[in-house]
Order: C-alpha cells, then structure tokens, then sequence
C-alpha cells in the first residue's frame, strides 16, 4: 500500500532532524579532528613510537567516525530528493511499496524487505577482506 500524504510528512520530518542531528555531529567531530588526543599524546615527553601510533589510531578513528556520518547524510539527501520526486517507498529493485515500518526503522531504505534480503545474501561476502 502507498505511503499517506501524513506518512510522508512524518518520514520527512524525521529525516530533517536526523539530517540537521548529523551535521552538528561532524562539524563537532571536525573541531575534535585537532587531534587533541594526538597532541595530548604527542605532547608528552618523550613520545615514543608506541604513543605516536596511538595517536595516529585515534585520528584514523575520528575519520571513521566523520565518513559514517557523511554517508549517512548522503542517504538522507538522496530520500529527501526521493520524495520530492514522488519515487519515496518504492524499490528501486522491484518498484513494489516499501512498508512505512521498515521506513520508519530505516527511513533511508531504497528496496523492500524482500529485495534488501535478497540483495545481502546475494553479495554478503563481496567486501568481506580476505588475508
């Protein structure tokens, strides 16, 4: 069944403030990416090698943590343009409705259930690193 005018309102709004919530978060992360842990670190005398790959590890992390958020606000931008072209709730796989529960879990979902399972068991292990 079709999203409601209201449910679309709602989703909307939900991405709105997940959206605004998120860029808050990076540029705090980005004032954080100072490396105040690595120039706390590196600040010590004397920093061993030890110390300075902690350091190194932290900031690695921060960048992490700021490219989750990025492509969290990508998705958000891609539903947001979704709706205003009328192709929210649909799957992009099967064109089928995606549920408003599995919208209001995952507001950013692009297939329906049914697809997105398919589509993990399909390419579970393609990014999985191998030694």
């Amino acid at each position: 069944m079709p999203l409601t005018h209201a449910q679309i309102a709602r989703l909307d709004a939900s991405l709105g403030k997940r959206h605004q919530a998120l860029l808050e978060e990076v540029r705090d992360e980005l004032e954080k990416s100072e490396n105040q842990q690595y120039v706390e670190l590196i600040g010590r005398s004397p920093a061993d090698s030890g110390d300075q790959s902690v350091g190194d590890m932290l900031a690695d992390l921060n960048l992490g943590i700021i490219d989750r958020h990025i492509q969290e606000i990508r998705d958000i931008e891609a539903a947001r343009a979704r709706i205003e072209k009328r192709a929210f709730g649909t799957c992009i796989e099967c064109s089928a409705d995606i549920g408003f529960e599995r919208l209001l879990a995952y507001p950013t979902a692009k297939r329906c259930l049914a697809c997105q399972q398919h589509r993990e068991r399909t390419y579970a292990h393609a990014g999985t690193p191998k030694l």
